[in-house]
């Protein structure tokens, strides 16, 4: 072969080589894939993520509004951002489209196209925010964009602010899902949404004095607004102005409006009477009707009451989500609203949060229409997928447990937050802690313990208390240091159901105030009832009962460690359920109380006609009563404060938060919604080490790496010397 054929076939072999090398990315693009090697598969789409954006038959735009070159982790998000919408659009080439739009700060300078995409972003309701950067140790603040818009239709919901990628495919998927529903929901409407403020005229010589400037222009405002939105929702809103001072007649007396009146003092230095009216918004469709509050009153020390109008920012978002409330675009849920519940409503920002369940009652209504049920006065609807009943304090009758208990006969699964015990003065001992009475908790009776006994689980009345708490750090002035508050248990990772796929990523809670609970084994294992233990205690917990006083101070472990034992917090309980009320009377229902403001006549005919006329509930509870359920859940956890604003955060963020929603998924069915909610989670603690453990591990590090090296000196110089000898010996022949 001679040197000529050579250099020809190294061509050949380079040529053949690039033609492979070219087909390989070729067929990459076509054939490609990744693979997600994190725990929980974060980078990947969940399932049900996948399924929602495939059930697309109309086009979805999402356009991403996000300042470029941002500091860390703003700049991670971004790109996590975009990968994910990516994953979204393989799953849906032809109807999930992405656009993103580079808009710079207004603050900085910035070109033609960037000042286009500022004001597009303003029109679709992104705003700037505020981040901290570090430059040069020097920490500077910079306005950036970051938010995203989906266009579905003529529908268009808003993430206005993303920075942080926690929880963020839940969003995205829930958005999406909910568009979907919307637009269908929308054009499949028979009337339109009715659309009526009220703001009585008399407003208009006190406002100015009141802090509400050009407060006779706010109708018109709204009027402007509501057929803005009128182009995004197919024409489906009526929007009236009704001036309940110069035509009281049009007020519907039937709706409640005691939120919205106000009435002020006479002010003689401008001319104006003592006077009273009304302002707000009625939503009303098809006989649901939902209030919306314009006028917000802020209690400000020094300054007394300052009255603020609601923004017509806020007044779209308000009516945005009233919407979807009053379509049914969201699953529907009930929530106990009588017998001394937990309020849903909570105060004002700026005031305290107690005992309400406000934050939580906000997130639910993000993907649920939330239906209060005041059972003095009406049945529980059939159909519904969840009750949620947290912290009674009245007696229920008989006949309103066996309202609970049909629901749950006819499917309704149960999430019970209840409290075995209450908070009361002592009145007797007449104790006193400085110039504050004494307060104990006593045993709570409201009946529902003796229903929820019958279907095989018991709180007990007693207060968890666990070594393992949350610790308060102490004031100077006091000593510093920590205080352990042992009515408020850390339960840890390992103490936490792992079976179940929407607890499989809830890494550590705190339980506070908290009943054991126990089960009847017999009676569970006769109704072939399965009984999932949430989560627990650690083994160094103990209960507190008879008088309980919640004083850290006064609390400490006690002496023998026999007290000392792992207490279940949390049961899930799934089966076929038998009622409560099989074998038992039929209870009746209690008489209406009279109202005070009916004459005698009316009271007479009132009672003439209920003597003629037969109850129907209960006719209807005689021919409707079932003795065993079909597949249902029950939870059930010891203490109403779970839910409340104490553990609830306002962002969704928290484990306890996540635990809460999570649960209530699961129960309506939505269990893989509930665990790509938690995929993310980024409270990831250590497992616990023991003393002993910790020790070994600090031996090793101090003793062991340094042994280890002088062992592996001694292997060399050992090998090195055999090669030595074995050298000597070769030339020694």
């Amino acid at each position: 072969m001679n040197i000529k054929t050579q250099r020809h076939n190294k061509y050949i072999k380079f040529a053949l080589y690039a033609v492979v090398v070219i087909l390989l990315n070729v067929a990459g693009i076509t054939l490609f894939f990744r693979v997600d090697l994190t725990k929980n598969s974060i980078y990947s789409l969940s399932p049900v993520s996948k399924k929602v954006v495939s059930t697309l038959t109309e086009p979805m735009t999402v356009k991403v509004f996000f300042t470029k070159d941002l500091p860390a982790p703003y700049n991670g998000t971004e790109l996590y951002l975009h990968d994910l919408l990516n994953e979204y659009a393989l799953n849906n080439k032809k109807q999930f489209k992405v656009h993103f739009y580079n808009v710079s700060a207004e603050t900085e300078g910035v070109s033609e196209n960037a000042k286009g995409n500022q004001q597009m972003a303003r029109e679709y309701g992104i705003r700037p925010v505020q981040i901290q950067n570090v430059e040069q140790d020097e920490v500077k603040f910079k306005q950036a964009y970051m938010g995203l818009v989906l266009i579905h239709g003529d529908i268009v919901e808003q993430i206005p602010t993303i920075t942080t990628t926690e929880g963020l495919e839940y969003k995205l998927t829930t958005a999406i899902q909910k568009l979907n529903h919307k637009v269908s929901a929308l054009l499949a409407l028979q009337d339109k949404i009715k659309i009526e403020v009220l703001l009585s005229s008399s407003f208009d010589k006190v406002g100015p004095f009141i802090g509400l400037k050009e407060i006779d222009k706010y109708p018109d405002r709204i009027k402007t607004l509501v057929e803005k939105l009128n182009a995004k929702t197919y024409d489906r809103l009526e929007y009236k102005y009704i001036d309940p001072t110069t035509a009281p007649d049009a007020v519907n007396e039937k709706l409640d409006l005691n939120a919205m009146r106000f009435s002020w003092p006479a002010i003689a230095k401008a001319n104006i009477e003592e006077g009273k009216g009304i302002i707000g918004l009625i939503m009303e469709y098809k006989g649901q009707v939902r209030e919306i509050p314009l006028l917000n009153v802020i209690r400000v020390p020094i300054f007394g009451n300052q009255y603020q109008l609601a923004s017509m920012d806020q007044v779209e978002e308000l009516i945005n989500t009233n919407i979807d409330g009053l379509i049914n675009i969201n699953q529907e849920i009930g929530y106990l609203a009588d017998f001394g519940t937990v309020e849903l409503s909570g105060e004002s920002p700026l005031g305290p949060q107690g005992d309400t369940a406000g934050r939580f009652s906000e997130l639910l209504n993000k993907n649920y229409s939330v239906k209060s049920i005041r059972l003095k006065d009406e049945p529980i609807p059939q159909g519904l997928k969840c009750l949620i009943i947290a912290g009674p304090k009245e007696k229920f009758s008989d006949y309103a447990l066996y309202q609970i208990d049909q629901a749950l006969m006819h499917g309704t699964n149960l999430a019970l937050f209840v409290d075995a015990l209450e908070e009361q003065k002592d009145n007797n001992q007449g104790l006193m802690m400085g110039n504050q009475q004494m307060r104990f908790h006593m045993p709570l009776n409201t009946g529902l313990e003796k229903m929820l006994a019958g279907y095989g689980v018991r709180i007990k009345n007693a207060i968890v208390m666990d070594e393992k708490c949350y610790r308060q750090r102490k004031p100077p002035q006091q000593g510093g240091g920590e205080q352990p508050i042992y009515f408020i248990p850390m339960i840890e990772n390992a103490n936490i159901n792992k079976k179940l796929d929407y607890m499989r990523n809830i890494k550590g809670l705190f339980a506070f105030i908290c009943s054991p609970l126990e089960l009847d084994d017999k009676l569970i294992a006769e109704q072939k009832i399965t009984a999932y233990k949430l989560f627990s205690s650690s083994k160094r917990s103990w209960e507190m009962r008879d008088r309980i006083m919640l004083n850290p101070m006064f609390i400490s472990p006690p002496a023998s460690d026999s007290e000392m034992a792992q207490r279940p917090l949390a049961y899930l309980l799934e089966g076929n359920f038998t009622s409560y009320f099989k074998g038992k009377p039929m209870p009746e229902k209690p008489a209406a109380e009279p109202k005070k403001d009916k004459s005698p006549e009316e009271d007479a005919g009132a009672a003439k006609a209920t003597e003629e006329k037969p109850d129907a509930a209960q006719l209807q509870g005689q021919g409707t009563f079932r003795e065993t359920s079909p597949p249902a859940k029950i939870f059930v956890i010891g203490s109403s404060k779970m839910i409340s604003d104490q553990l609830i955060d306002e962002n969704g963020q928290s484990p306890n938060t996540a635990f809460a929603l999570n649960l209530i998924d699961a129960l309506n069915d939505r269990a893989d919604v509930a665990a790509m909610r938690s995929k993310e989670q980024q409270f990831n603690p250590l497992n616990p080490t023991g003393a002993g453990t910790k020790a070994a591990i600090k031996a090793a590090n101090i003793v062991g790496v340094p042994l280890l090296v002088v062992v592996f000196g001694l292997i060399v110089w050992g090998r090195r010397h055999v090669r030595k000898k074995n050298i000597q010996m070769m030339f020694q022949k």
